[in-house]
């Protein structure tokens, strides 16, 4: 043995030939402090053995290695820039140190090369990946650069334009696209890939293969003339402008890092990625996106857990009631090999369903991601019936009739007659009381909430709502099918409008204020999307939930939470609603919906929207920019932090989670208590305090103001 330490060792095989081996004593392999500095010891111990002539590198695990470790990457990122500065740099000299080695390097890639797996592939001479691998520099995503030389070597090995895109995205490639762009040398089958990097390090140490002119490729300048490089860069920085904006300042970084350090050679090339990456680390961009991540990793781990603890196996799922939301519900399910029955009482709402479903599919088809199998096979799982015996043998039954709490009553009354005993009953239901609807069943136990969002094939979440009596098995069996569905579980305990609604309602009532007080509801919606980066503003999104909708569910949350969310005296809403101006559903809300000549979708401010509002409204004034966001963003923020102080979700990560998948928070923000603690509790009570005249939404607990005074972080409670 050369070398052995906890997450990898180094021995000599035959022939002068050693591997360096990745076998972290946790599921997967990553980089953190301790696997950095084990690696540069084996690369010292290598070239100290005299018998080395030349290194595989491979993975003991079923993928190579999956990146940095992101969990220390928050308690890093708090240091300062020069401590961070010098950490970074004396990580990607290890990397340099093992490039540096005497003899030929080649990386055996099997499955995951992320990150600084795909950066110590990078500083080896040669690559060969199996059919399984997976390789890219997905830094972007965390708001970040590669940091151990990845800005260097890949623009260096496979071209700047090839390089720019594979970092500006953050999208890994199969191994047969990293083969064609260059970044590796071969692509073989799993049970080769040891015996092919072997013999083309075998070639490599006979001659065969000039592997010093690969690594001089890797530490020269660019390849480029000034004209060259003059349109390579201007073409990347106008793409990655177009693409990502200017709330996401990593894709430029890069462009730039790239481009200034296209004429260095290694170390000053590297000098400017370590200043780079510095640079990023202390964005509040990079620190949601770190949040984001680590959130998420949360989320889906507690997700793994419960399903795995599920007694009952869902083998086939019912959902009642057809229509929009229900074919959604029904696509959802079969598409991912889920039998699942659609009951209505009318064949109409059956054929919508089934539409539903089949123009999802179509619109798949039409971009390349569906194949007549699939959609064959989504289409075979659903089975259309308007009969309640049809549902008997179901394990799943979720109800997503009309939201009215009679008609559900009765609705989840006869399934609970029809069904097995132990089959599960959910309602869709997105404000009405699951312990209230729990009342008409004589098993309570068996019954939850499984609020999905519209539209169902493209929104992540689902929220499961435990109710009073609702059991933990049936917990556990619903965050299982939700997972096989190929959504996102999270679990929050009932109240009125649960999680997502309750805490969008403040907003909307914020916005209704704003605009009785005189704004303009476009100049609103520019501010909210523009600015604050929502995917769109709150009249905007008014118009897409439906006016009668928003209308009837503020009129839930009044009854529900009177104390605060009591109907607001001509609310815009209601007098849109009292007109007919419903939003998208009938094309006139507060914007008017249309297609242009070319037959595209057109959105417009309505002035008739204008016109119906006159009455109600203030004189019309510009409001700054920072008070709207603060006047629509406190009311949610607040009520947010009255779900985790009365338990409703039990952090603030799945909090934030909720928010990005459930309504679209802006990434860059990290969640509504990510956007919190980036503000600065201090600061975010002196704001709310500034507004807590306008009423209640804008009051805050006493709990926050002590988290303020004391220092503390919600996420530390996680």
């Amino acid at each position: 043995m050369i070398f052995e330490g906890s997450s990898l060792s180094a021995k000599l095989l035959e022939e002068g030939i050693a591997e360096l081996v990745f076998d972290a004593q946790g599921s997967v392999n990553k980089f953190d402090r301790q696997t950095v500095s084990e690696l540069d010891q084996a690369t010292q111990a290598l070239k100290a053995h005299g018998g080395v002539k030349g290194v595989i590198v491979r993975s003991a695990k079923p993928a190579f290695i999956v990146g940095a470790d992101i969990t220390e990457f928050t308690g890093l990122f708090s240091l300062s820039e020069s401590e961070i500065l010098e950490w970074v740099g004396k990580t990607s000299q290890v990397f340099d140190r093992f490039e540096d080695l005497p003899f030929p390097t080649i990386a055996a890639v099997n499955g995951y090369a992320l990150g600084g797996g795909c950066e110590m592939a990078l500083a080896c001479d040669f690559r060969v990946a199996d059919d399984s691998a997976r390789i890219g520099l997905p830094e972007v995503k965390l708001g970040l650069m590669p940091g151990f030389g990845g800005t260097v070597r890949l623009p260096r090995l496979i071209g700047s334009d090839n390089a720019l895109e594979w970092m500006t995205t953050g999208v890994e490639r199969k191994g047969d696209k990293a083969l064609a762009e260059g970044a590796v040398d071969a692509v073989v089958a799993g049970d080769n890939l040891v015996a092919a990097a072997t013999q083309i390090l075998k070639d490599a140490i006979d001659g065969k293969f000039d592997w010093q002119a690969r690594r001089a490729q890797k530490t020269s300048p660019l390849k480029l003339n000034a004209n060259e490089a003059m349109m390579s860069f201007s073409t990347a920085r106008a793409m990655v402008a177009a693409k990502a904006g200017k709330h996401y300042p990593a894709p430029m970084a890069m462009v730039d890092v790239v481009s200034k350090a296209a004429g260095l050679e290694r170390e000053g090339a590297l000098q400017l990625e370590n200043q780079g990456f510095v640079q990023l680390a202390k964005t509040d961009a990079a620190k949601a996106q770190i949040g984001i991540f680590l959130a998420d990793q949360l989320v889906k781990g507690k997700g793994k857990k419960q399903a795995k603890a599920a007694t009952k196996d869902v083998k086939q799922a019912a959902v009642l009631g057809a229509g929009i939301m229900g074919g959604g519900i029904a696509y959802q399910a079969a598409v991912k090999g889920m039998p699942v029955v659609m009951k209505d009482i009318a064949q109409p709402a059956l054929d919508l369903g089934l539409g539903e479903a089949s123009k999802i599919l179509a619109k798949g088809m039409q971009r390349g991601k569906v194949d007549a199998k699939k959609m064959a096979m989504t289409l075979n799982n659903i089975t259309p019936s308007l009969e309640y015996s049809s549902i008997k043998q179901s394990d799943l039954i979720i109800e997503a009739v009309v939201e009215n709490p009679k008609v559900k009553g009765i609705v989840l009354k006869e399934t609970e007659e029809t069904v097995a005993d132990d089959a599960i009953i959910c309602s869709n239901t997105s404000t009405i009381s699951i312990n209230s609807l729990a009342e008409s069943l004589d098993k309570p136990e068996r019954f939850c909430g499984m609020h999905f969002f519209n539209p169902v094939h493209r929104m992540p979440l689902v929220e499961i709502i435990r109710g009073e009596k609702t059991s933990e098995d049936t917990i556990n069996a619903v965050v299982a099918a939700t997972l096989r569905m190929g959504k996102t579980p999270i679990v929050v305990n009932d109240c009125p409008g649960f999680l997502v609604n309750r805490v969008l309602f403040p907003y909307f009532a914020g916005f209704s204020k704003l605009v009785l007080d005189g704004a303009d509801f476009a100049a609103v919606d520019k501010v909210m999307e523009k600015i604050f980066g929502w995917p769109m503003g709150p009249a905007y999104l008014l118009d897409v939930v439906g006016m009668d909708t928003a209308d009837h569910a503020s009129g839930v949350m009044a009854d529900g939470i009177p104390e605060r969310m009591q109907k607001i005296d001509n609310d815009p809403v209601t007098v849109l609603y009292g007109s007919e101006r419903l939003g998208q559903k009938n094309g006139k809300g507060f914007y008017n919906f249309g297609t242009d000549k070319r037959g595209r979708p057109t959105k417009d401010a309505a002035p008739e929207a204008y016109e119906l509002l006159k009455p109600h409204v203030a004189d019309t004034k510009e409001f700054d920019k920072e008070e709207i966001i603060a006047r629509l963003m406190i009311p949610m923020a607040n009520e947010a932090i009255r779900c985790l102080e009365e338990g409703i979700v039990a952090s603030a990560a799945e909090a934030d989670m909720a928010l990005l998948y459930g309504l679209g928070f802006p990434p860059f923000r990290g969640g509504i208590f990510r956007y919190i603690e980036t503000m600065g509790l201090d600061n975010f009570v002196k704001l709310a305090d500034k507004y807590a005249h306008l009423g209640p939404i804008y009051q805050l607990t006493d709990g926050v103001r002590e988290m303020a005074a004391s220092g503390k972080s919600y996420f530390e409670q996680a």
